[in-house]
């Protein structure tokens, strides 16, 4: 997780959201790893999840994480949670809850959706703490 927030790190000094993501593989190896970039590349889908599982998937050369986690910064999104789960990522570790947005623990909860053909493991408040603190501080900055 603490590679997760020095992304989400590295994306607030690229003035993105403070969002950071990485996927390893069974062995523990780091296989891909994202910060927001949904401004420099004027993306909406430009989220540290989504980045992490196109360069997973790129790196090993197929379109399923089948045997891979993920670890992020904040709970998930709709479209990330989705995207997880299309992925087959086989666990999901967050840290901070996202009570307006997320859609793992609370909104939506996808993965109790009957919709959701595949939910990972659930493992959320690593690093809870750091994570909230590191996104409260940018959304306090830009508000002045």
């Amino acid at each position: 997780m603490q590679i997760a927030l020095d992304e989400a790190r590295a994306a607030e000094a690229r003035g993105e959201v403070p969002i950071g993501a990485v996927i390893v593989d069974k062995t523990g190896k780091i296989i891909a790893r994202a910060g927001n970039e949904t401004r420099a590349a004027n993306d909406p889908t430009g989220h540290a999840e989504i980045l992490a599982i196109r360069r997973a998937c790129a790196v090993l050369g197929v379109e399923r994480l089948n045997g891979c986690d993920l670890y992020v910064t904040l709970e998930p999104c709709n479209m990330c949670a989705t995207a997880i789960s299309f992925a087959r990522i086989d666990r999901l570790y967050y840290a901070a809850q996202d009570v307006k947005g997320g859609a793992v623990d609370n909104g939506t909860r996808f993965y109790h959706s009957a919709i959701c053909h595949h939910a990972p493991e659930v493992i959320g408040g690593i690093e809870e703490i750091e994570a909230s603190e590191l996104l409260s501080g940018f959304f306090k900055a830009k508000r002045g």
